[in-house]
């Protein structure tokens, strides 16, 4: 089996697009303790959303990870949950950083959750620059057939 390796290219946005996922994690409880930035919305059910999201997130990121080593070897991936959506990961990073944020009940880290989503629109845009450049007309194709980037009707 091959290691997947991104390339030298792309790490800087792995790194970037994992940053507000960090601050989230970082900043969203010590809102919550220190009883700033908080939402304004009921907690009880606000907290028990965010747990639900977090959770959809964690096993959309899983059955992806899983999906992902057991079947990458080097070649383009368009089997399982690459039918509909191509970039699964994001998605599911999303998803995790939302739940977070509603689930630490803070205002601040709803606003970085969503500071996140142009940062990984930016990241898809530049490792779709890489893909192409990689698997070409192959890569191409799959974006015809699977054209939702994260999130089917929408994106």
């Amino acid at each position: 089996m091959i290691k997947y390796t991104p390339p030298k290219t792309l790490r800087g946005l792995f790194i970037a697009h994992y940053a507000p996922l960090l601050l989230i994690i970082m900043i969203g409880p010590q809102t919550a303790f220190l009883k700033v930035y908080m939402l304004p919305t009921p907690w009880l059910p606000t907290i028990l959303a965010g747990l639900a999201i977090f959770l959809i997130g964690t096993i959309l990121y899983f059955k992806w990870e899983y999906f992902w080593y057991k079947t990458y070897k080097g070649q383009l991936v368009t089997t399982g949950i690459f039918r509909y959506i191509r970039h699964p990961h994001y998605t599911s990073i999303i998803i995790i950083g939302f739940g977070l944020a509603l689930f630490f009940y803070s205002l601040l880290a709803l606003i970085l959750a969503i500071i996140a989503i142009p940062i990984m629109i930016w990241s898809i845009i530049d490792e779709e620059k890489h893909l192409i450049r990689e698997y070409g007309d192959e890569y191409i194709e799959f974006m015809k057939k699977t054209p939702w980037r994260m999130i089917p009707g929408i994106f």
